[in-house]
């Protein structure tokens, strides 16, 4: 945490700033100022990567009408309209989209960027595909309801017969392996983004709550209090199908390469799921 420095009225200014921030929920506060810097985050190297697996599995066909849910600086959004596909970006962070904007247009591409809760997705039936890479939005809500409440959006959102690729959270690992020592790796190779510790995993809820310290984009450091939802296997199966997906498919998810081929197991820490929604409704 930055520490309050000076008397009278500006004690009482950061004061009020501290307790606005605190009203914020974790995911808007890491956000709000963290575009430079997240672009340099490790796990955004595998960009590429992960646009051949999304292109392959819909067969290259650009005629797909894509969205982007939790799309930050648009990585995988500009990644894939330099591809010669038409892809709509959705973030709650003005600061990501900023950023996305940003670099859409030094690289002379239009793409809708556009500030959207994921909870409240407002289109109806207008994409061939969703996407939602690398925590975005699910399952960082503070309750099981609103991570739902997004899988629910997403259905809503896509045509009858469509496809939604995903990564989220791998609740198997945490019961094998230590949350902290997978972070260690990242601490290393982090070079001045954000590093992790995990205060407590819940065995009950299955959250994990742990201290973000993170360098904003003005160069302050923050530390803030996280708490991050990990689904297994057959809840994640289970919310897809109720939400109104027919075929659902979990694979291990690894930086830059997923793959149909790596089976998850209990040393991903990362689940990918390829799911299809109902031909009919």
């Amino acid at each position: 945490m930055v520490p309050a420095t000076g008397l009278g009225s500006d004690v009482s200014v950061k004061l009020l700033n501290t307790k606005k921030n605190n009203m914020k929920n974790w995911y808007e506060k890491l956000f709000e100022n963290y575009s430079e810097q997240y672009d340099k985050e490790v796990f955004t190297k595998g960009t590429k990567g992960e646009c051949d697996f999304i292109e392959k599995e819909i067969n290259y066909n650009k005629t797909l009408n894509i969205v982007d849910i939790g799309c930050g600086t648009g990585r995988h959004a500009i990644e894939l309209t330099l591809r010669g596909y038409h892809v709509t970006g959705i973030d709650l962070s003005e600061n990501q989209l900023k950023k996305a904007r940003q670099k859409a247009e030094q690289l002379g591409l239009k793409i809708d960027f556009i500030k959207m809760d994921a909870r409240e997705i407002s289109f109806k039936r207008k994409f061939d595909l969703a996407l939602m890479i690398c925590e975005g939005a699910f399952p960082l809500m503070e309750t099981d309801e609103m991570n739902f409440q997004i899988i629910q959006g997403i259905a809503n959102t896509l045509k009858p017969g469509s496809k939604l690729i995903m990564t989220t959270l791998n609740g198997l690992f945490p019961i094998y392996n230590s949350i902290n020592e997978f972070h260690q790796q990242d601490n290393i190779d982090a070079n001045g983004t954000a590093t992790y510790l995990s205060d407590a995993f819940d065995l009950m809820t299955f959250r994990d709550y742990n201290a973000t310290t993170f360098t904003d984009d003005e160069g302050v450091e923050h530390t803030i209090e996280c708490n991050e939802r990990y689904y297994i296997p057959p809840e994640i199966s289970w919310l897809l199908k109720s939400a109104g997906f027919e075929k659902v498919e979990i694979f291990g998810a690894r930086l830059g390469a997923f793959s149909r081929n790596d089976k998850l197991s209990i040393r991903d820490f990362e689940m990918l799921i390829v799911a299809g929604k109902q031909l009919q409704e």
